[in-house]
């Protein structure tokens, strides 16, 4: 044990401490949201980077799976660890050689997974007590869903640009919280 007793963190220190990097910060708020126009209008690109990344990570995930299974106690366990890493592993290996294909199947997920969120959320919204938040969780509910809609009603003619497109609005989004961020802490210089 150590006998070095820590203080508590204060945001309010910490955003201080941060104040003198404030141009580090903006600059690389700028340079995300650079790469989120680059991804936005190259958005065939980016998807393609994208599911190759996500192969990638199937693929440590797969053999991260398959060697925990080959460390199990039981034939149960280890059969259902190693079948686990080999769907990861045909995933990634999928998503690296045909990242086209990928991205069909991928979108498809993608807007099922925006479907049943939205829908998840407007349940739970309906479980709150009525004023501003409840709409507001009704209002998010119904874009996700709205979204989820518009993918899966585009596929799969668009599923090669939906990923890299969503990349670009996030790396945009992104960058300009930070670019905000840098700016708010040069102005109370």
């Amino acid at each position: 044990m150590s006998n070095v007793e820590t203080a508590p963190h204060n945001l309010g220190e910490a955003i201080e401490r941060l104040r003198g990097k404030w141009a580090s910060i903006t600059a690389f708020g700028v340079l995300l949201a650079i790469l989120g126009f680059a991804a936005l209008f190259f958005s065939l690109i980016a998807t393609i980077a994208t599911v190759t990344l996500n192969g990638v990570l199937f693929l440590i995930a797969g053999a991260a799976e398959i060697g925990i299974g080959m460390h199990s106690r039981s034939w149960g366990q280890f059969f259902l660890w190693v079948i686990g890493g080999l769907l990861y592993l045909a995933a990634g290996v999928l998503c690296i050689v045909n990242p086209l294909l990928a991205s069909v199947v991928l979108t498809l997920l993608l807007g099922a997974g925006l479907i049943a969120a939205g829908i998840v959320r407007l349940y739970l919204a309906m479980q709150l007590p009525g004023g501003q938040p409840r709409a507001l969780v009704f209002l998010a509910a119904l874009v996700t869903i709205l979204l989820g809609l518009i993918i899966v009603s585009h596929w799969p003619l668009d599923s090669v640009y939906v990923l890299g497109t969503l990349l670009g609005v996030d790396l945009l989004f992104h960058g300009v919280g930070w670019v905000t961020f840098g700016m708010g802490l040069q102005s109370r210089s």
